[in-house]
């Protein structure tokens, strides 16, 4: 049994790590009701007003409802091919058997390897490739958006589904199931969990991504949410006050989709620790 004072400590750790995190939020919230000027002058002073020109100004500026078109375009379309590709070769990784287990520990070693590889080392490369495969608007994002993103996937699916009893796919072929129905009305539903998680994190990795939308887009009305802030930048000045604007509202929506998740994210992460 935990006794009182350590509960007290954990109580107090666990109020000081939520302040740290939420502090950069509020911080930018409170600055999002003052003028540049005053922002330069004093950053840490409290707003006079509730002075809403911030929000005004990057709502004329920016086409948000383009934005968030476009990036939820993106999320969607990579997500189904990102899910597609790792359901099936995480099924294959950890419910097939192999003659050759070697082969199995190969596949998923090369699935794994990019996990070591920054992303934004390849921007040169994937660029390359996106031009000569005359990949353009927000399609030059989604074959990186996936790529990036399958070996984080393979790696929580495949253990998921192997914390799974060999017995269920032994009782499924029993009653008759094909391999597909095996697939589908089996292991797919029993995976939601940790499907539920990666929807997740990619969301919020794709929602975030800056440095290849940066790159691949070169049309203002392919851009996404994250090149946003980049329209209060200019080359002599910079509107600080509507970058930080336009950040809380590409912000807010996210936050509310990572509280909707949150319990999912925690049961997927967990789901595969102990096997049944």
């Amino acid at each position: 049994m935990i006794g009182k004072k350590k509960k007290t400590v954990m109580y107090i750790l666990i109020i000081a790590i939520t302040l740290i995190v939420v502090f950069p939020f509020i911080w930018m919230l409170i600055l999002s009701f003052r003028s540049s000027a005053e922002i330069m002058t004093n950053p840490l002073a409290l707003p006079e007003s509730l002075n809403l020109e911030n929000y005004i100004n990057a709502s004329k500026t920016l086409d948000f409802i383009r934005l968030y078109g476009n990036t939820i375009f993106v999320c969607v379309v990579s997500l189904i091919i990102e899910l597609v590709i790792t359901f099936f070769s995480s099924f294959v990784l950890s419910r097939m058997v192999f003659k050759n287990k070697k082969i199995r520990s190969m596949l998923y070693g090369f699935l794994i390897i990019g996990l070591s590889i920054s992303p934004f080392i390849l921007l040169f490369p994937v660029y390359q490739i996106n031009v000569r495969l005359h990949l353009r608007e927000q399609f030059a994002l989604i074959m990186p958006y996936v790529a990036t993103s399958i070996s984080f996937n393979t790696l929580l699916l495949t253990n998921y589904m192997k914390s799974l009893p060999v017995e269920i796919d032994e009782a499924a072929i029993i009653d008759g199931c094909s391999l597909w129905d095996l697939m589908f009305r089996v292991i797919l539903p029993m995976s939601k969990p940790v499907i539920a998680t990666i929807v997740t994190f990619n969301v919020l990795y794709i929602w975030n991504e800056y440095p290849f939308a940066s790159v691949m887009l070169r049309d203002v009305s392919d851009y996404t949410l994250s090149m946003g802030a980049s329209f209060f930048k200019g080359n002599y000045t910079v509107d600080y006050g509507g970058i930080i604007a336009s950040s809380v509202m590409i912000i807010i929506p996210e936050l509310i989709f990572y509280g909707i998740f949150q319990k999912h994210i925690v049961e997927g992460m967990t789901a595969g620790a102990v096997k049944g």
